[in-house]
């Protein structure tokens, strides 16, 4: 199934509506003219976030926008079965680093989680304009890996809110490896990864039953430890059998 990714463009782009003629501004029409250079006779892909793409061609650009004409049909692409969500403990340094990586791995959605070794707290005012932030950067992330849908970006959960959760799985130094884990239903994984120095065993107890899955024989920082559990599990999903 071909994709943005598939296709000899110079950008991708997100957009409300795939009309025949698009107007690119504000900050993404800034971007593709000003720092990616971007001039008439250039293609661009363009997504309305649904799964639904679109070429197009840069037909005028002025110093406030770029015009583009589509070039061929709409397109869908559908999502996958199985895909992998990220959980994620909250770290001094922010989740923007995490939440670009893992979006272009594919995750499907990412979680921020509060945890009792959480160092940083993030009250109502900072955690809406932390995930403001997240939200950017996975947009960012997804025109750069050519995506054609945005990951959720969900509010901050604390630990035990995890409970239930379909496929839901903790990166572990005494897991299985990721192909010894048990074939998730759909829509597939939730792998949840705990700050520096883990979760405790009254927050493991609250989300039983869950699996375990170890990431490598090596200990892991707080930043890497969710690209590696993204990038596995994302790996083992797509050797699972169709459904």
């Amino acid at each position: 199934m071909r994709g943005p990714a598939d296709t000899a463009a110079a950008a991708h782009v997100f957009v409300e509506g795939l009309a025949d003629e698009l107007r690119i501004t504000g900050a993404d029409g800034h971007h593709l003219q000003r720092v990616r250079r971007l001039s008439t006779g250039e293609r661009v892909t363009a997504a309305d976030g649904s799964g639904a793409w679109r070429l197009y061609e840069i037909v005028a650009a002025d110093a406030a926008a770029l015009r583009l004409a589509a070039r061929e049909p709409i397109e869908y692409s559908v999502a996958p079965s199985m895909g992998v969500a990220l959980a994620v403990g909250l770290t001094k340094r922010g989740l923007e680093d995490v939440v670009t990586a893992v979006t272009e791995l594919g995750v499907t959605a990412v979680t921020p989680v509060r945890s009792e070794r959480t160092v940083v707290r993030w009250d109502a005012a900072r955690s809406e304009r932390a995930i403001a932030r997240l939200q950017l950067a996975a947009r960012e992330a997804s025109m750069q890996a050519r995506r054609v849908r945005v990951p959720v970006i969900e509010p901050v959960l604390a630990v035990g809110e995890l409970a239930g959760r379909p496929g839901l799985v903790v990166a572990d130094r005494v897991g299985v490896a990721p192909a010894e884990l048990a074939v998730p239903s759909p829509p597939g994984r939730t792998v949840l990864v705990g700050p520096e120095g883990g979760l405790s065993a009254a927050e493991l107890r609250s989300l039983e039953p869950f699996e375990r899955v170890a990431l490598g024989p090596n200990v892991l920082r707080a930043g890497t430890a969710p690209i590696a559990a993204v990038a596995l599990l994302a790996d083992r999903a797509r050797v699972l059998p169709a459904e």
